[in-house]
């Protein structure tokens, strides 16, 4: 073998050693996240509204009541607090959220789910022992919207923004389950 095949072996060994090596420490580049990040927006006029958050999916999971329990604070979707930003101030149920980014939190229930916009920044959904980082002390917002019950299965955990009647909703949805939040300018 001459020296040119030599030093191309040995090189692409060395690639392939770097990204096996890459791979293990930082998770596997190659494959799709189980619960990927999105970013969902919405404008109209001057209003500028947007949502981050982390969409797990079902994969044959009891939803809520099961992963997500009944009457205790969920991160609303996975890994990082889900955050919610508005460049002008909106009237949701009948309070006023100032202009700002909070984080959204949500209550679920069989009937009914609350849902908490909160001040406070976090850099993760939950701590170490799996508990919501949420601090009631920065809420600033709560509402308690009606669970309604869709015929179809959401596969993947949905939030988007609803303005089809003119009346601007936060929606989200998962299994067979939607909320809608009202927001007026």
């Amino acid at each position: 073998m001459n020296k040119f095949l030599k030093g191309l072996i040995f090189v692409l060994l060395l690639v392939a050693a770097c990204i096996f090596l890459f791979s293990y420490i930082y998770g596997d580049i190659l494959r799709k996240p189980l619960s990927p990040k999105d970013t969902v927006e919405f404008k109209l006029n001057d209003l500028e509204l947007e949502v981050f958050y982390n969409r797990p999916s079902k994969r044959d999971r009891d939803i809520f009541g099961g992963l997500v329990a009944y009457n205790k604070v969920w991160r609303t979707g996975a890994n990082e607090a889900t955050t919610f930003e508005t460049n002008e101030p909106l009237k949701i149920g009948n309070d006023y959220l100032t202009a700002g980014k909070y984080t959204l939190w949500t209550i679920p229930g069989e009937k009914s789910w609350l849902v908490i916009f909160n001040s406070k920044q976090y850099p993760w959904g939950v701590n170490d022992a799996m508990q919501p980082m949420r601090d009631p002390k920065f809420d600033a917002i709560k509402i308690e919207v009606p669970v309604q019950k869709i015929p179809n299965t959401v596969e993947q955990f949905t939030i988007a923004f609803d303005n089809s009647t003119d009346n601007l909703s936060l929606t989200m949805a998962w299994d067979n389950v939607k909320i809608a939040v009202p927001l007026k300018q």
